[in-house]
C-alpha cells in the first residue's frame, strides 16, 4: 500500500462551493477530487518542465533558429504555399 499524507489547503468560499457541487454531481468526496486535481497538476507541470528542459538541451546542442532565420523560413513557406495554389 502506498504511503499517504494529510495536507491542508485554504480555499475561498466560491471555490469550495464549486468543489462541493462537483463532488455531489460526481458522487465523490472533496478529498477524491482534490487528489485527482493535484495528481493532474503534478503530471502536467512535470511534463511541461521536461518539455522546457528538452528545449534548453536543444539550444545547448545548437539546434535552434534565430528570429531572423525563423522569419525567413516562414516567408519561404508562405511563398511555396502561395505558388502551389
Amino acid at each position: 500500500m502506498s504511503k499517504t499524507a494529510v495536507i491542508t489547503a485554504r480555499l475561498d468560499s466560491e471555490t469550495l462551493d464549486a468543489l462541493d457541487s462537483l463532488a455531489a454531481v460526481q458522487d465523490r468526496t472533496r478529498a477524491a477530487l482534490i487528489e485527482r486535481a493535484v495528481k493532474r497538476f503534478v503530471r502536467e507541470e512535470t511534463e511541461f518542465r521536461e518539455f522546457l528542459s528538452e528545449g534548453e538541451r536543444a539550444i545547448d546542442r545548437g539546434e535552434f533558429l534565430t528570429h531572423d532565420e525563423m522569419v525567413a523560413a516562414v516567408d519561404r513557406w508562405k511563398r511555396t504555399r502561395k505558388s502551389a495554389s
